[in-house]
């Protein structure tokens, strides 16, 4: 087996970078969007405090007060990057807490309000498997006829043991539902992860990943557990209750987990840090750029890459 051509790049796994490049024949940009929506886990309806990692505090624009338009926030970003890069395409990338969480009007005037936004050429939405009813599909399926759209479902594990002890409020069953509901709808699936759950060894990891390459997801995003303060996690990791992996063994399960998804599956993230003034640790994942270099390398010394193995797990 060898690299696929249709990536087109240079990296040993299909990046959303290149996978824009190849959409749409120029570099696209996600502008990130807090548009005041709160989770059935922390408002009280599932539960309240949120998975044990979130602070629950939301975007930074959230903290500094009222939030503004998202007509506003969208301008805001493309200024961003029209000033520091090359680049006029964007995605409207509705972030903080459960983007589908909310009445349909509400959700159809906020996704209108980005769409008709100059240069917008899609929307990417964060959300949970439990909370996309059939109209709120229906709707977003018929965004996706005219338009390039994400839905960001967060799974982090595929274990409900692990699901249950960070309090997401969902099952496995609820994810997977959450999947065959939304196919057939042309909204393309980013499936989120985390690595280093408590209670989870690598073969752990491992399943996860396997379970996710046999799905009909088209794009994943991957980063390690993060500690952060004020959190139950947070709290747990200062007391010495729970650790964090370290970075070689990071680097090791997110190479062994690219070599088992599937070549076209985009590879939408492979780490993340938090908010500085409240993060714990791991420490190392604060240097992102290092991290990825650490999987490159990692990789080249394999002479492996993404999607080398996925055909022995389907």
């Amino acid at each position: 087996m060898h690299k696929p051509a249709f990536w087109k790049n240079t990296k040993r796994y299909y990046d959303l970078k290149s996978y824009w490049r190849n959409q749409f024949g120029c570099n696209v940009y996600k502008l990130q969007i807090d548009a005041g929506f709160t989770c059935p886990n922390r408002d009280g309806k599932i539960a309240t405090g949120g998975c044990i990692y979130c602070d629950g505090r939301g975007s930074k624009l959230r903290q500094e007060g009222l939030l503004p338009s998202i007509k506003e926030q969208i301008c805001h970003g493309k200024k961003y990057y029209q000033t520091h890069r090359k680049g006029h395409k964007y995605i409207a990338y509705f972030q903080t807490f459960t983007n589908t969480y909310g009445p349909y009007e509400r959700l159809k005037s906020l996704y209108d309000e980005a769409l008709v936004q100059e240069d917008i050429i899609g929307l990417s939405i964060g959300t949970r498997p439990d909370c996309l009813p059939d109209d709120v599909l229906d709707l977003i399926g018929a965004y996706a006829q005219k338009f390039h759209v994400w839905l960001e479902i967060g799974l982090q594990s595929i274990h409900d043991r692990t699901l249950q002890f960070v309090n997401r409020g969902h099952s496995v069953n609820t994810f997977m539902d959450a999947i065959k509901r939304t196919m057939g709808r042309g909204i393309l699936i980013c499936s989120h992860v985390i690595v280093g759950l408590p209670g989870e060894n690598h073969q752990d990891m491992l399943e996860t990943a396997k379970i996710v390459s046999a799905l009909p997801i088209h794009g994943i995003k991957i980063h390690a557990l993060l500690a952060l303060k004020g959190t139950p996690l947070g709290d747990l990791y200062e007391r010495g209750e729970v650790s964090l992996i370290d970075m070689e063994q990071y680097v090791q399960t997110v190479c062994d987990i690219l070599e088992i998804l599937p070549p076209e599956m985009v590879i939408q993230r492979l780490t993340a840090d938090g908010y500085r003034d409240i993060f714990l640790g791991p420490r190392w994942a604060v240097n992102k750029m290092a991290v990825i270099n650490a999987i490159d390398k990692e990789l080249e010394k394999r002479n492996t890459y993404q999607g080398i193995y996925a055909q022995r797990h389907k």
